[in-house]
């Protein structure tokens, strides 16, 4: 039996238990593509109604490349999320995007006020967003993003929401986030003929981080590390707020051809021994240990070393805790400033002893980032494996939109929940001292900043092409 979807829903399924719509994530990645279906529950959890995965082709390094292929294994995906609950009905998916063609940049705004005793309104900072918007980017690029960090008020700093203030000046600090035009019309094109409507695109890296993150790390400063297969995403957050994305060009993929190449095997063979016999630290393996490869075709079996195994592996994973050191250095955020350190999550994160290679490289405290922070009890325990991270993000995102969407309707305006500071102003042009509370940003903060509507932007592109 199934039943009419909710209000926004993006699925149908068994009789419903509550008014939540099911929202679905769809995770393209380079070695697989996965579908999760989820609802919130009434203690606010998702519960997982439908769950599958395929192996993907015809994507490299987070970038579709062949279209066909990839709607061979998105269908595929679906069609196991529909053998595991056959009552779905699945219409609309939250997509996730990645890939080495993602840049970002850092970008300074500020407007002079027309009227500077009335307060800041909602409209100014709009204005001050849409102008971010004209930055200069390379020919067949597209902003994707423009998430504000901080704004300032005349003299005052480190405002995480000025209206209501009032003031000559309004200014912000912006992190814009680009993306190759091309790439993200692949993505849109591969989902749409595998005759599902693309709700949004979310950045991979946003989406993990939401789904490993509470509170108390946005607060503490926390650098997550999603190593996929293709790519390794990185997202920096410091006192509340997004100070940095990147995407690093290496990933698990990288590892394996690695091995395939080091120790002349197949590349089955290979990530076969990366999964079941690989460590991140040459130190950690056994010398007298010997993994035995059968021969190709009558030849004789080829014997392994389990240390060699881990150098080759340990050369790879320094070079991109390498990347991730020196994206840190670059927003000053190095040297023990993230009390937090670093989160490590997808499916690369799961190596033998990266915890303890990833604080070595970057001088920082690491531990592994599970997904199950957001779901409910009884759930797959597969889900809770760091490698789903990205599609329970893109369902966590799909229920900001609809709850924000469900409270405009209402007429409900609802106030972010934020970590509060008292700080004592002085005010050069009065000459007196001012007590202002300082907040930042909450995890739903956060959420609300990622781009609602994404994928309009490429849809109108298109529609004035024609």
């Amino acid at each position: 039996m199934t039943t009419e979807s909710p209000t926004n829903g993006t699925a149908t399924g068994a009789q419903a238990v509550n008014n939540n719509p099911i929202i679905v994530g769809l995770d393209i990645g380079t070695t697989k593509i996965a579908a999760i279906a989820g609802r919130k529950n009434e203690f606010g959890k998702l519960e997982i109604l439908g769950f599958g995965r395929a192996n993907s082709s015809g994507v490299q390094h987070g970038m579709v490349l062949n279209i066909d292929q990839t709607i061979k294994a998105i269908e595929q995906a679906l069609q196991n999320c529909y053998a595991s609950n056959p009552n779905l009905e699945i219409n609309e998916v939250y997509v996730g995007i990645a890939g080495h063609h993602i840049k970002s940049l850092q970008t300074r705004g500020d407007i002079v006020r027309q009227n500077n005793e009335d307060e800041i309104a909602q409209r100014e900072i709009d204005q001050l967003i849409n102008d971010q918007y004209k930055t200069y980017i390379p020919a067949g690029d597209q902003i994707i993003d423009v998430i504000p960090q901080e704004f300032t008020v005349d003299n005052f700093q480190n405002i995480p929401n000025p209206i209501g203030y009032s003031g000559v000046k309004v200014g912000a600090n912006f992190h814009i986030i680009t993306g190759d035009k091309n790439a993200i019309r692949n993505i849109n094109r591969s989902v749409e003929k595998s005759h599902l409507k693309v709700k949004d695109l979310v950045l991979q890296p946003l989406a993990s981080a939401a789904a490993v993150m509470c509170e108390h790390d946005l607060e503490a400063g926390v650098a997550i590390v999603d190593i996929g297969g293709g790519t390794t995403d990185l997202a920096v957050f410091y006192e509340g707020i997004l100070k940095h994305t990147a995407v690093i060009p290496f990933g698990g993929e990288n590892i394996t051809n690695d091995i395939k190449m080091g120790l002349g095997v197949l590349r089955t063979q290979a990530e076969q021994m990366k999964v079941q016999f690989g460590s991140a630290l040459a130190d950690e393996a056994k010398s007298n240990a010997f993994i035995t490869i059968p021969g190709i075709r009558g030849m004789a079996p080829k014997e392994i070393s389990v240390k060699n195994l881990a150098h080759i592996i340990q050369a790879r994973m320094s070079e991109i805790m390498d990347f991730v050191s020196y994206h840190l250095k670059q927003v000053g955020l190095d040297n023990r400033m993230l009390n937090g350190g670093i989160v490590l999550t997808g499916g690369g994160s799961q190596l033998k002893h990266l915890i303890q290679l990833t604080e070595y490289v970057t001088g920082l405290n690491a531990r592994i980032g599970f997904p199950n922070e957001h779901l409910a009890p009884g759930h797959i325990d597969e889900l809770a494996k760091p490698m789903y991270s990205t599609c329970i993000g893109l369902i966590l995102k799909g229920y900001n939109v609809f709850e924000n969407t469900q409270n405009k309707l209402k007429g409900i305006e609802v106030k972010e929940e934020t970590v509060a500071e008292v700080v004592n102003v002085y005010d050069e042009q009065t000459d007196t001292h001012q007590v202002r509370v300082k907040k930042r940003k909450s995890l739903k903060g956060f959420m609300d900043s990622i781009k609602d509507g994404l994928i309009d932007l490429f849809n109108e592109e298109e529609d004035r092409k024609l």
